[in-house]
């Protein structure tokens, strides 16, 4: 039986050969996205306890608990952090027990925005045995007396404003309830920008590797700008330094977590080993950092993979106008800043600003002629929302879903769904195909069982008890495949339900 895969190719008006470039003055994706009858029940699983106010640097106020991630552990427990430094066990009665306070072990972080403090974390595939997980957080530079791995090309240490750091955790019980070891730090990265903008927001592994896949016990890391694209202070935007394969700037890096005392194999720019089937370890050049896997993100700040076919999903936070997923391979180019979706962006032309976009040639356009870069197999525009959450391909339980990569928009809670043979398919190399996209319903179920449509950002209110201006909505996925919803304004974790 043939499969019917959706597309579509985005239709433009394509300008004259040798015509100066056109810029976009209007909305650059027309359509909008609509429902189509996808619906999805969410249920309410817990609340995290309130640390509105806890510290006193903590000067954006905003959230209740700041929820970034649902983990299962490979041992079965489920985890849940508050970026204001605390990791907890979710139980099966959905109750909570503190295992790590991270605050108390890192004095130097930084907590004051939204995505800051205590951002990330996973689990070794084998931390049943070896107790190991890895976190990623931000601290303040000044007075530090911890060194960075890495300061952007161009800055040194006195530009140091912030630093985005991934460590190594090894409990000596990995079963126990409450954390008690040793921690090593892998990687410390400077932020030079005035704001701990686009930190790296990111760390895991790839769930589908098994035991002698090359994939295996390969620690990723968000592709994220550091905050180039549009910090502020006199140190943003700086072009310049995105593009480059000499920085980890807008590079997603995969790395062997294990120091290079014990796996023998070649040190990266910090306490880790570089794989070697990594493109830019093995590409003969002395000028381009091993640890890279892809690059050119503005803010790739969720990646994903497909339980059937291990398709590796980044979804990458746009500028001005275009918000993207992309499927990402090995040594590949995602083009910010030249890119923003499928177009040119403003900053390349003379005079030109980051706002602005223009229409590529007419034979990139068609896929005549290659200009180095991967484009997005889906997309949306600001007409629908602001900033794309993570997303995941869905394989679980409920049946309208299954099939879908589903993700949302994390300013207005917006969850999208796209269909899975229509991105693979898009992946074509014509720049402007890309997999339709639609807005799942959500609902609930009232007390007399009733179902009640609900937007994300109505049920983020309902427990604040107050409006808010945005959901901070994100995305995580449980071991057996299915979807949590969780927002930093509320500090609770829902559940996509069958």
């Amino acid at each position: 039986m043939r499969i019917f895969t959706p597309l579509v190719i985005v239709a433009i008006a394509l300008p004259a050969a040798g015509a100066a470039p056109l810029q976009i003055t209007e909305n650059p994706l027309p359509e909008p996205v609509e429902m189509h009858g996808l619906r999805a029940e969410v249920r309410q699983l817990a609340r995290l306890p309130e640390t509105q106010g806890r510290l006193p640097e903590d000067r954006d106020a905003a959230g209740f608990a700041r929820v970034s991630f649902v983990r299962d552990a490979p041992d079965g427990r489920r985890f849940v952090n508050d970026s204001r430094g605390y990791l907890y066990i979710l139980d099966a009665d959905d109750r909570l027990t503190l295992y790590l306070d991270f605050a108390e072990a890192l004095p130097f972080t930084a907590y004051n925005r939204l995505e800051s403090g205590f951002i990330g974390f996973d689990f070794h595939p084998e931390f049943a045995a070896t107790g190991l997980f890895y976190t990623v957080h931000g601290e303040y530079a000044p007075d530090n007396p911890a060194r960075p791995d890495f300061i952007p090309p161009g800055f040194t240490l006195d530009d140091a404003t912030y630093y985005n750091v991934i460590t190594e955790w090894r409990a000596s019980s990995p079963a126990a309830d409450a954390f008690d070891g040793t921690r090593r730090e892998l990687l410390r990265v400077a932020h030079v920008v005035d704001s701990l903008t686009h930190p790296f927001g990111y760390v895991g592994f790839n769930p589908t590797a098994t035991p002698g896949d090359a994939d295996y016990g390969l620690l990723y890391t968000s592709g994220s700008d550091i905050g180039f694209s549009n910090g502020a202070g006199p140190n943003a935007p700086r072009a310049g330094q995105l593009q480059r394969l000499d920085s980890v700037v807008g590079a997603i890096l995969r790395i062997d977590p294990r120091s290079p005392s014990e796996s023998g194999g070649q040190k990266g720019l910090g306490d880790y080993t570089i794989p070697p089937d990594n493109r830019f370890a093995s590409d003969g050049d002395a000028e381009t950092l091993g640890e890279i896997y892809a690059h050119g993100f503005r803010n790739a700040h969720r990646l994903s993979w497909d339980a059937e076919d291990g398709t590796l999903f980044a979804t990458d936070i746009g500028m001005n106008h275009i918000e993207e997923v992309n499927i990402v391979r090995n040594g590949e180019n995602y083009g910010w800043m030249q890119r923003e979706g499928f177009f040119d962006n403003g900053i390349n032309f003379p005079g030109g600003e980051l706002d602005q976009l223009y229409l590529l040639p007419p034979d990139v356009l068609t896929g005549e002629t290659e200009d180095g870069f991967t484009y997005p197999v889906a997309i949306y525009d600001h007409d629908e929302g602001r900033a794309i959450s993570g997303g995941f391909a869905y394989r679980g339980a409920i049946e309208a879903l299954r099939g879908k990569f589903v993700f949302g928009d994390i300013r207005l809670g917006r969850i999208f769904a796209a269909d899975l043979e229509a991105m693979k398919a898009a992946d074509d190399g014509v720049p402007t195909t890309v997999a339709p996209v639609e807005e799942v319903q959500l609902f609930v179920r009232d007390s007399d069982g009733r179902e009640r449509d609900v937007t994300f950002m109505e049920l983020v209110e309902e427990t604040n008890g107050a409006p808010v201006e945005r959901t901070d909505l994100h995305i995580s996925q449980s071991g057996d495949g299915e979807l949590f919803l969780t927002s930093r304004q509320d500090g609770t974790v829902r559940m996509l339900v069958p």
